[in-house]
């Protein structure tokens, strides 16, 4: 996987919201604990009926998965109601095409459990009847949201649109997911690797976000 160089002048990954709930007392289909506490995860919730997610979960597999599965402390983390473990499994074996999908975890709670991570996380859009979405989150290592404060196109900006955030990505819409998803993820990956390297003030990017929230608002 090609990683910008460490001299790359790029824009650091927003963080949109720094207080997301840990997987606290959540089961897994792994034998050992999941938690989102110092790795780099795409959290998705696919609730009661984890087969309605199918395609959103495909798309992720092939176009996320199968890019960043080499990287250190990856993972893909998918929220799933406790009483439909079994369908959870089936669905991962679908996707899997015999794949051992070593970073990819269902985590299964109740709807309450369920509910409380999701509503420690930014987002206009709200869980379906069926406790998913189809939509994913990226988190960082500190239990960070991570996504783009400023999503304007630069003709919008050209134009001085408002501006409008991106804290979610649609897993149906294949062109966010390829494009936007992938290439955040990648920023985020060199960022961690120029932290490890000493080439990376977390202050200036702090000081950055609040820079456009103030913007935004």
């Amino acid at each position: 996987m090609f990683l910008y160089p460490s001299t790359h002048n790029y824009n650091t990954l927003d963080i949109v919201d720094d207080k997301v709930n840990e997987l606290n007392n959540f089961k897994s289909d792994s034998e050992e604990s999941i938690v989102l506490k110092d790795h780099l995860t795409v959290l998705g919730f696919f609730g009661k009926n984890p087969m309605n997610n199918a395609i959103a979960a495909s798309n992720l597999k092939e176009l996320i998965y199968d890019k960043f599965k080499g990287f250190k402390r990856f993972q893909i983390v998918i929220v799933v109601s406790e009483a439909s473990i079994e369908e959870a499994i089936q669905l991962k074996k679908e996707i899997s095409l015999y794949e051992d999908l070593k970073y990819w975890h269902f985590v299964f709670g109740n709807q309450n459990q369920i509910q409380q991570v999701y509503n420690s996380l930014k987002t206009d859009l709200t869980l379906n009847a069926q406790m998913g979405s189809n939509n994913v989150f990226i988190i960082d290592k500190d239990l960070s949201q991570r996504g783009r404060i400023d999503d304007r196109s630069n003709n919008e900006i050209a134009k001085n649109s408002p501006i409008y955030g991106l804290s979610s990505y649609n897993c149906i819409e294949v062109a966010e997911i390829k494009n936007k998803m992938s290439e955040d993820l990648r920023i985020l990956f060199t960022e961690y690797r120029q932290k490890r390297k000493g080439n990376f003030d977390s202050s200036k990017r702090r000081e950055n976000n609040l820079k456009k929230q103030d913007e935004q608002s």
